[in-house]
């Protein structure tokens, strides 16, 4: 069984490097030992694994599948190895975590330090990226993902919600007044991602399709133009949190807005590492309870007058107050991710 591993090992590095001679090189083995493992891989198995030329080495088809399994099958072994020795032991090495910019940058950086003080053997290596990003091919350990998950390779575990606002600057509302529903957003500029999802606005109700005059691939510049007075933003609040409490944004109740939810996103394995699971422990904790939600304005109802403003009610039309919405469990297991259809 031994041998089988030294030999599937020997093939896995082989296909990566594309050669007999690099791979023995990283291997510290010779090329004729590391020749004999994939011959006597492919005489087992009774098929060839390997398309041979004077340049370069390619898989088969039936190489392309055994080399996903034997991938699967090594990192199986390490993680129970792994798992094996780290009950009892502290988190250590580095940690690969890829967030959105925007929520990185006002939260998570920041709480990274308590993160450090805990687990002084642990080195975090952070990324930031608004695009998506494929934690497998781009050997991330964790993910934060605000939204719905469409990749079922990876498992995903809900850490808390992300609720939304639609918001505006007081010069917009005065100089253009204020919707008072979703259907009234047609008559408003409205800014956006430059993300093909990004096209409608989620309410309890539906979807409303809104245009604008900028679109954006980061929050941040779309907070910016709202306080400058360009347009609404329909923005999570952790973004609009500092500019709602300074007065240079005002939320406003259009009803009911679904929630987003903030996942903890990891490659699909059954026991993630002791370092991935203290960061998913820590962040659970920190974020079920949203701190950038603690004493933020409530929306401005759709009776609530802006300075000097007089509103007539709306007839026959009552809207409920955004609901209360308890946060994700944070002692729960390890769940596939939901995907959104």
């Amino acid at each position: 069984m031994l041998d089988r591993l030294t030999a599937m090992q020997t093939f896995v590095r082989v296909a990566a490097t594309g050669s007999f001679s690099a791979a023995a090189r990283a291997l510290g083995l010779s090329q004729s030992g590391v020749t004999k493992h994939v011959a006597t891989l492919e005489e087992r198995l009774g098929a060839r694994l390997l398309h041979r030329s004077t340049r370069r080495l390619t898989l088969t088809e039936a190489g392309r599948r055994y080399l996903e399994a034997c991938e699967r099958i090594l990192a199986e072994i390490d993680e129970a190895e792994a798992e094996a020795g780290a009950e009892a032991a502290e988190p250590r090495g580095t940690l690969r975590l890829n967030v959105p910019v925007s929520f990185g940058v006002l939260q998570v950086a920041p709480a990274l330090a308590e993160f450090a003080r805990a687990h002084p053997g642990l080195a975090v290596e952070l990324g930031l990226n608004d695009r998506p990003v494929d934690l497998i091919e781009e050997g991330w350990d964790l993910a934060l993902r605000i939204g719905h998950l469409r990749d079922s390779r990876l498992v995903a575990r809900a850490l808390a919600p992300c609720r939304m606002r639609v918001c505006a600057a007081p010069s917009y509302l005065a100089a253009r007044g204020r919707p008072r529903r979703p259907a009234e957003l047609s008559g408003h500029n409205c800014l956006g991602y430059t993300l093909a999802s990004s096209d409608g606005w989620r309410f309890e109700g539906g979807t409303v399709a809104v245009e604008g005059s900028l679109r954006a691939s980061n929050g941040d510049a779309l907070v910016a133009a709202a306080a400058a007075g360009l347009g609404l933003i329909y923005q999570p609040t952790f973004l609009v949190a500092d500019a709602l409490r300074r007065g240079s944004l005002m939320a406003l109740d259009l009803g009911p807005i679904p929630s987003l939810p903030l996942h903890a996103v990891m490659p699909s394995r059954r026991n993630p590492p002791a370092k991935v699971r203290a960061l998913v422990a820590f962040v659970a904790a920190r974020f079920a309870d949203p701190p950038w939600d603690r004493d933020l304005p409530a929306p401005l109802g759709v009776d609530a007058p802006l300075p000097g403003e007089t509103l007539a009610p709306l007839p026959g039309e009552a809207l409920a107050p955004l609901p209360g919405e308890a946060p994700a469990p944070i002692d729960g297991p390890y769940r596939p991710a939901e995907v959104d259809a």
